[in-house]
């Protein structure tokens, strides 16, 4: 049994935009925790907004899965290391070509208009992600993830002219 499987897994950055969120959840619910010993009507939007800070949170937290099998590629979001999402599958057969970023064999791609580009990385300016481009219909993705070695290795296996290693 001849098959290819390679798993890699990122945590995605903490954003400015996650820290205020978290900051004006917090500053909110406290804000109505105090307002409702004024007005005690109000004790139930302070329920409410600690109902949402706990349902909230966790999904602050998000972590990408990349799983390789037989030529097929599953992009899956984790939100507070328990709520599992597959956020794409795509097969290599779709794929034009997968490269590093800044590689040259991408150049060809920088004057196409209305790109749609999916993120899968960790959003860490020091590590260099790979990008998948692939035509889905008229429209031309782009794909951002972090892979393995050894998923680089499978890919390449699996289609050694469209994965561009260096």
């Amino acid at each position: 049994m001849n098959e290819l499987y390679a798993e890699a897994s990122v945590k995605r950055k903490e954003t400015m935009g996650s820290y205020l969120a978290r900051f004006g959840l917090i500053f909110i619910a406290v804000a109505s925790v105090m307002l409702s010993f004024v007005a005690s009507f109000l004790m139930i939007f302070a329920v409410a907004i600690i109902a949402v800070i706990i349902f909230y949170f966790p999904r602050l937290n998000v972590e990408y899965e990349y799983v390789f099998c037989d030529g097929q590629l599953d992009f899956d979001k984790i939100m507070g290391n328990s709520r599992r999402k597959t956020k794409l599958r795509i097969d290599m057969e779709q794929v034009t070509i997968a490269a590093p970023i800044g590689s040259h064999e991408l150049d060809q791609y920088t004057h196409i208009q209305n790109i749609k580009v999916r993120d899968f990385s960790s959003g860490d300016s020091s590590v260099k992600p790979y990008v998948i481009m692939m035509q889905v219909g008229n429209q031309m993705t782009k794909i951002l993830f972090e892979p393995s070695e050894k998923m680089i290795a499978c890919m390449k296996q699996k289609a050694p002219r469209k994965v561009i290693t260096y």
